[in-house]
C-alpha cells in the first residue's frame, strides 16, 4: 500500500507542471486590429489572440473594448471566450 501511494504521489508531482500550462487567463483592452483571414484579434497592448475556426467576428471593430479569456497553447494565445465591455 505504501508503494502504491508513493508511486501515485510521484506521478502527480511529475504531472503538476503540465496542468499549469493549460490554465486560462484573461486580458482587457481595446481592439487594435481584427484579421478574419488569419482568425486573429490584436489588442492595443500589442498582443495577438488566435480565434477558433467557428468564431464570429461580427461587431468586433477597432477601438471596441473587450475582455478576452484565453489559454496559451504552443506559445499562441487561443481565445476561449470574449465579452464586449459597454
Amino acid at each position: 500500500m505504501r508503494i502504491a501511494i508513493s508511486a501515485l504521489l510521484a506521478i502527480s508531482a511529475m504531472l503538476a507542471p503540465f496542468t499549469a500550462w493549460a490554465q486560462s487567463a484573461d486580458a482587457t483592452g481595446k481592439i487594435a486590429e481584427v484579421s478574419t483571414a488569419e482568425q486573429t484579434i490584436k489588442l492595443d497592448d500589442g498582443k495577438t489572440y488566435q480565434a477558433p475556426a467557428e468564431f464570429n467576428f461580427e461587431g468586433l471593430n477597432q477601438d471596441v473594448e473587450v475582455v478576452i479569456f484565453y489559454t496559451v497553447i504552443d506559445g499562441k494565445r487561443m481565445i476561449n471566450d470574449l465579452e464586449l465591455i459597454q
